[in-house]
């Protein structure tokens, strides 16, 4: 299942793209979104964002 974004808690930092291997995150707008034909679901982004706002679950 690929990670998602939970928009209440996305400021938009961009750390979460910055460390996808896979380049399925962009940040635009001040929000993260999350491609899910690339995200290959690593949990990289889960585990950087300093705010808990991507979750793989």
């Amino acid at each position: 299942m690929p990670a998602y974004v939970v928009k209440d808690l996305c400021a938009g930092c961009g750390a979460c793209a910055h460390v996808c291997p896979y380049e399925a995150i962009t940040v635009a707008a001040r929000l993260a979104t999350v491609d899910p034909q690339l995200c290959r679901d690593c949990e990289e982004c889960v585990f950087i964002c300093p705010n808990g706002a991507i979750t793989a679950a």
